[in-house]
């Protein structure tokens, strides 16, 4: 299994500390946000790469935290140099599978999120439904469920749509950006686009993918905690305090 961590993001909203720097490489709780994510997925022993996936302007940032790393780690490099001209995750993704050629069952992440569960548990959930599967949090506020992915599930999880970013929204289930694909899937990203998917948020691929296969989403066992601007960097620091909610307690 690959592991695709998303990283081309420009994080405007945090300069200047990113303004030469990549989000995913600031330090939470005396580590850096990309390793609280890669040193939690590892201890499950199922992922033999991982891709992180780059701006031109952060990837040298990347290739020196990578090579300090045990496990494999691939750098793409996506070519873009500012915001404007960025990619969109999406594009992002179908980019590093025709680069390295990949055809595996993948994990795809953000990499400016930290959580305090595992993320070996949603794992283990996407291989026992051996479907591609995506998360899912209760929000009871409407104005937030305008700015993120929205998901209608029957009683056995399986999603019944999704929309990203909607003006109705027709639950109260968010989904954070933590995506398993199974290696079929995975191969219908580059058809997904053709087919006029959104291509900047990454929950996009799964809302146009949910109409063409079987999705399940499993229920967030614990909190995330996203670095989104220089507020809730300075909160998150205070506050977190790694992975404390025990593995299996969903």
């Amino acid at each position: 299994m690959k592991c695709l961590i998303l990283a081309a993001g420009y994080a405007t909203r945090l300069y200047p500390l990113t303004e030469n720097f990549p989000k995913p490489l600031l330090e939470v709780g005396g580590k850096t946000i990309l390793d609280w994510l890669v040193d939690d997925i590892d201890t499950a022993g199922l992922v033999d790469e991982y891709v992180v996936i780059s701006n031109h302007k952060y990837a040298h940032h990347f290739d020196r935290w990578a090579a300090g790393k045990a496990m494999k780690v691939t750098v793409v490099d996506d070519g873009t140099l500012s915001n404007e001209t960025r990619l969109g995750a999406v594009k992002d993704i179908q980019f590093a599978i025709e680069k390295l050629g990949l055809d595996d069952d993948m994990l795809v992440i953000a990499g400016d999120n930290v959580l305090d569960f595992s993320l070996t548990d949603f794992v283990r959930y996407a291989k026992e439904k051996n479907t591609s599967c995506i998360m899912r949090y209760h929000e009871p506020e409407e104005k937030k469920l305008s700015k993120c992915g929205v998901v209608e599930i029957d009683e056995n999880d399986r999603i019944l749509s999704m929309e990203e970013k909607p003006a109705r929204p027709k639950s109260h289930w968010c989904c954070p950006p933590f995506y398993y694909y199974t290696r079929q899937d995975a191969r219908l990203v580059e058809k997904g686009i053709a087919a006029g998917c959104g291509t900047d948020a990454p929950g996009s691929y799964i809302a146009w993918l949910c109409t063409q296969a079987t999705v399940h989403a499993m229920e967030m066992p614990g909190r995330r905690f996203d670095v989104g601007n220089l507020e809730s960097y300075t909160k998150i620091k205070e506050e977190y305090k790694g992975i404390t909610v025990c593995s299996g307690s969903n």
